[in-house]
């Protein structure tokens, strides 16, 4: 069966079971109702707030956060059936840690179902005129059924998808569906192919286009679901959300931590059981001791505040990009699109202003000028749209609304122009005669024709037509539409050529420059637009997104490609034009399926499943539609995709800060687990007692941390090469400084333990041991800063918050161990004791100076 679009008229009337002069009779409303469905989009049901909170829980860092909780309560219990002291404390403070994770993760990721809601609610006060029992009523958009006849004009906002049975001068902006930015001259009578994309099929009217100029009448097709715009919102409604590169890696450490502390406890409780059985005391006693320090090893080796750590930087980096037109609907966005390697970019109101306007009037003489005499009435006499009385833009027809922006710019009133002419006849425009004729009246009678060049120049004489043909040659190459105007008295023979308008829909200023930016960054660009090949093409020139082999290509060249070939295909495409709401999708997929992290900008209802499906949904916040709006996870204040390019240097910036504290966190476990392990299976002492490994997990946990992904944001974090989203997060070179640095501070603490070397004598020998480890930790901070290697203390007066934080955790370490014997079993040191400690510290920083650097920090 034929689509409507290729049918006549006539035949799609009788195949519904119609008759034009009557319309659907009352009888008939239900029935049709079964059969075709409402004229409303389902409804998906919502997930619920638990729902919501048991997926955040289920989270692999998050489930660290909770088998930590576990560990410290069995700790506590165990010293409290042993009759040791117990600390419920930092059972409290992990408890805070999971409500302050699930909690920011729920409040700002809980909209996520509002663009449905979105989709939904548009249009649900709107009465079109239908064609009921032979009457013209109005109706609520939610009753249309298919059949109905619906009577359409000029600022009608379409309600279901329909078959133009009569257009007259009918003019459908449709680009918040197809991403034509020009608005589309449709006609009842034409022949269209089967094949025909959305854009191209002008015997159609679809839901969600606005009426910019003429009349018409309709008969529905498809109401709702089955509607173009209800197929988009099924594909959106049925999309899950990807997962996010970070929480890819968070989920690979999360496993990868938790087996290294289990094989550690595991060894740690056999060389304490050894231990015991060789002595000959192996008792429950010496089974509940070795019990204790294999999961105080377990507390130790997971970063159990890292989950909190990542949403405190992220929420500090969310009101940052705020400030800087980046509003972040998604935290996880935020790192996200740092690691963004391909952009996939609407071009209508992202790439362009969305916005039709006058590039250049060139008069008959080929130079550009300001329009005057009959020129200057025929712009503003012969046009049916207006300008608005605030100034703010006009009303009607897109191209005569440039065309009197244009003069209104250069100092000329049109509305003073027009009110002073009278006006005896019009012959409005139309697919058959291409142009518009108004007859004025007066002293000096004229016809004013405007229309398409070859029209207009056809009733010229032939040296005028070929000179003017050859001055709007160049404007045509560059995708603008132009425009002729002549005139001439009831005396002349021949029209009189006046000159012509290019109108475009210009690239926004911006643009040009942020695609230069993206490419130093490594980052590709693919344009996806409504627009016809040859506009795609001009404008994908102009802002320099084909180069060398790349080129462009109509979605239909790609539908018909199986995956493979498809996959194969987009290694060289990097235009798309007469794109849909599927070859998006399909292109965001094929490219994630191949290891791109993907952000897709757009503004139109047709962006939005793509939007959803990238790894970052980008949207446009002045010009973009509401659904598109609500499923994105990044909306641009401003609406420039410079913006972008700022989100991008911040989602850098926001890696390398998490790259710095899991370089702390993680060597901070090595050496207590390397300390703790070796101390066990050598037989020597326990090196730490419960609380005092758990303050060192507080200090790894702490402001340091955080205040690690607090550094300034380097200036050569768009001349790196983005990091792919299957690369492990933690690097060759962070594992190797962590492994260095974490057993030279294990071997120093080792060292202590066994011989003291610092001098502390038999009593405070351990409590020298404890504040050599934290302040080796501390300093060890200072290394963290720079992951990839080089000099630590490198801008360091950059960051502040950082040096205080060092400062007043080294002095609460001091306050510990001077005044906090009776709670933490310490004993005061003496001066030169704390001057060792600290000249031992100091050397962690000069080792990460001089460990050999990674190659990527030479690109930085």
């Amino acid at each position: 069966m034929k689509p409507f679009y290729c049918e006549s008229s006539d035949a799609v009337l009788e195949r519904l079971g119609v008759n034009p002069r009557q319309g659907v009779s009352g009888d008939e409303v239900q029935q049709r109702r079964t059969q075709y469905g409402e004229n409303v989009l389902s409804r998906a049901k919502p997930v619920s707030l638990w729902q919501r909170i048991g997926a955040v829980l289920c989270e692999p860092m998050t489930l660290l956060l909770l088998l930590a909780v576990g560990v410290l309560v069995t700790v506590n219990v165990i010293h409290g059936i042993t009759g040791g002291e117990t600390d419920f404390a930092e059972c409290v403070g992990v408890l805070i840690a999971i409500v302050l994770s699930v909690g920011i993760s729920v409040v700002m990721e809980g909209r996520s179902a509002k663009a449905f809601e979105a989709l939904r609610a548009i249009g649900a006060d709107v009465l079109p005129t239908v064609l009921r029992d032979g009457k013209r009523i109005r109706l609520p958009q939610a009753e249309l059924v298919v059949g109905d006849i619906v009577f359409v004009g000029t600022g009608d906002k379409v309600m279901a998808d329909g078959r133009l049975l009569e257009a007259h001068g009918l003019l459908a902006d449709e680009s918040a569906l197809t991403g034509e930015s020009a608005a589309v001259q449709k006609e009842a009578q034409a022949a269209i192919p089967p094949e025909a994309p959305v854009a191209e099929r002008v015997t159609m009217l679809y839901a969600g286009s606005f009426l910019t100029a003429g009349s018409g009448k309709m008969v529905v097709t498809a109401v709702g679901m089955q509607t173009e715009f209800g197929k988009i919102a099924s594909a959106l409604a049925g999309q899950e959300q990807a997962q996010t590169p970070l929480q890819a890696r968070l989920a690979q450490l999360g496993k990868w931590v938790t087996m290294a502390g289990a094989i550690a406890a595991g060894i740690a409780f056999l060389a304490r059981m050894l231990q015991a059985f060789c002595s000959d005391v192996l008792t429950w006693t010496a089974v509940g001791d070795a019990f204790i320090s294999a999961i105080v090893l377990v507390v130790a080796c997971v970063p159990e505040g890292l989950p909190t750590i990542v949403a405190m930087s992220l929420a500090v980096n969310v009101l940052r990009m705020a400030k800087q037109q980046a509003l972040v609907k998604r935290m996880v966005a935020s790192e996200t699109i740092g690691c963004v390697t391909f952009i996939c970019s609407d071009k209508t109101g992202t790439l362009t202003e969305n916005r039709m306007t006058v590039m250049a009037f060139v008069s008959a003489a080929g130079e550009e000028s300001t329009p005057s005499g009959a020129w200057l009435q025929n712009i503003c006499v012969n046009a049916t749209a207006d300008l608005k009385a605030d100034g703010s833009g006009f009303t009607g027809n897109p191209t005569e609304g440039a065309l009197l922006v244009a003069v209104a710019k250069a100092g000329i009133n049109p509305k003073s122009l027009r009110d002073a002419t009278t006006i005896r006849d019009v012959e409005p425009f139309s697919s058959e005669t291409k142009c518009m004729i108004t007859h004025v009246a007066g002293a000096s009678p004229l016809a004013l024709m405007k229309g398409s060049p070859e029209r207009v120049l056809a009733d010229c004489l032939p040296e005028v037509a070929t000179a003017a043909a050859a001055a709007m040659a160049p404007w045509q190459e560059r995708a603008c539409r132009v425009l002729a105007f002549a005139h001439r008295s009831p005396t002349d023979d021949v029209w009189t050529y006046d000159g012509f308008a290019a109108i475009a829909d210009p690239v926004r200023a911006e643009v040009p420059e942020a695609l230069a930016a993206c490419r130093s960054a490594g980052i590709d660009v693919m344009m996806l637009t409504g627009d016809n090949l040859l506009t795609a093409q001009a404008i994908a020139k102009q802002v320099q997104i084909l180069s060398g082999d790349k080129r462009a290509v109509t979605a239909a060249e790609l539908e018909a490609l199986n995956d493979t070939a498809f996959a194969e295909a987009l290694k060289t495409v990097r235009v798309i034009a007469r794109s849909t709401p599927s070859i998006k999708l399909r292109v965001v997929q094929t490219l994630r399926a191949r290891g791109e992290t993907v952000a897709v900008t757009g503004d139109g209802i047709n962006d939005a499943p793509a939007i959803k499906a990238a790894d970052v949904g980008v949207a446009m916040g002045i010009t973009g539609t509401e659904v598109t709006k609500e499923a994105c996870d990044i909306l641009l204040l401003d609406d420039a995709f410079s913006t972008i390019v700022r989100a991008i240097r911040w989602g850098r910036g926001i890696a390398d800060g998490f790259k710095r504290f899991i370089l702390f966190q993680l060597t901070v476990n090595v050496s207590s687990v390397l300390v703790v392990l070796i101390a066990a299976l050598a037989g020597l002492a326990s090196p730490f007692t419960a609380l005092w490994l758990l303050w060192v997990n507080l200090i790894m946990d702490g402001p340091p941390a955080l205040c690690l992904g607090l550094e300034p944001l380097g200036d050569d974090l768009l001349k790196r090469a983005p990091v792919r989203r299957d690369a492990p997060l933690i690097t060759p070179a962070m594992a190797w400084r962590m492994g260095i640095t974490g057993i030279v501070i294990a071997l120093l603490s080792l060292c202590q333990l066994r011989w003291d070397f610092l001098g502390a004598g038999p009593e405070a020998a351990q409590t020298a041991l404890f504040s050599l480890f934290v302040f080796c930790q501390l300093a060890n901070a200072l290394s963290a800063r720079k992951p990839e290697g080089g000099n630590p203390l490198q801008g360091l007066l950059g960051n502040p918050a950082l040096i205080v934080a060092l400062i007043v955790t080294a002095t609460l370490q001091w306050v510990i161990v001077t005044f906090g014997g009776s709670v933490f079993k310490t004993v005061p040191l003496p001066a030169e004791v704390w001057g060792k400690c600290l000249f031992i510290a100091a050397c962690i920083p000069l080792l990460g100076a001089l460990l050999p650097h990674s190659a990527e920090d030479d690109n930085r």
